[in-house]
């Protein structure tokens, strides 16, 4: 890459999940190339990773401009994150609250985790820009969602990498209604609709059940966000929520 190609090209945490693929849509609209990364860590949810094709497979056809912007997509083998978590994340287990207030759904350091992993690929593909869906607004109390500890971080990746690196969270200030309105900003009602019908949120893994606001078991706290972001983004645009 160019000098300048570096300076306007970015890296997408890119899950395969709602947020994701909101934040892929946003870098799109932004950066002149894009590329993405997504892990694989012993989720319960893996699905979530045979999302992100059909989702990029869909966005590039409703804006071929999009598509043009599009480089290569990574996916990262982690499994010792899931080794080492005993969460329901990773474990056949219950969701329910844990320790210190937190849900068992909490896998220590994921993000610190996730975002070294991409500032070194970012490093080695000659990006500066890493685009993340950390959020502090709507979410469950996780620390590594906090903005504080975004912030941190990119001190320390700039430190111990001597790059400048610039981590973005579109969304750490948006509750889910407003990111769905922000999906809509960005590509329209097509864009919302194909993040209904291809991105995979729920924490069970869950496809077969299909709601208004798209696939999941309806009961975990993530499909509950997803339902209720959706009901008050509905409302707003007059769609029908139910």
């Amino acid at each position: 890459m160019s000098e300048l190609d570096q300076n306007n090209a970015a890296l997408v945490l890119f899950s395969g999940g709602q947020d994701s693929a909101t934040c892929l849509a946003w870098a799109l609209s932004r950066f002149d190339r894009v590329e993405t990364i997504g892990f694989s860590y012993g989720q319960r949810h893996a699905i979530e990773l045979e999302s992100r094709a059909k989702l990029i497979g869909s966005m590039t056809e409703l804006r071929p401009d999009w598509a043009a912007k599009l480089g290569d997509s990574h996916t990262l083998d982690i499994p010792t994150l899931g080794v080492i978590s005993e969460t329901a994340l990773t474990r056949d287990t219950a969701i329910e609250m844990g320790e210190g207030g937190l849900p068992n759904t909490f896998v220590p350091g994921r993000n610190l985790v996730f975002l070294t992993f991409a500032a070194a690929l970012a490093y080695r593909r000659g990006l500066t820009h890493i685009v993340g869906g950390m959020c502090e607004t709507d979410f469950s109390g996780y620390p590594d969602c906090r903005d504080e500890t975004i912030k941190a971080l990119n001190v320390a990746l700039n430190l111990g990498m001597a790059r400048p690196f610039e981590l973005h969270t579109p969304l750490m200030w948006l509750d889910k209604a407003n990111t769905w309105r922000l999906a809509e900003e960005l590509g329209g009602r097509g864009l919302v609709d194909l993040i209904i019908e291809h991105s995979h949120t729920c924490y069970l893994g869950e496809r077969g059940a299909r709601h208004v606001w798209g696939y999941g078991c309806g009961e975990c706290p993530a499909c509950g966000l997803r339902a209720k972001g959706w009901a008050a983004y509905a409302a707003q645009a007059d769609i029908n929520a139910q």
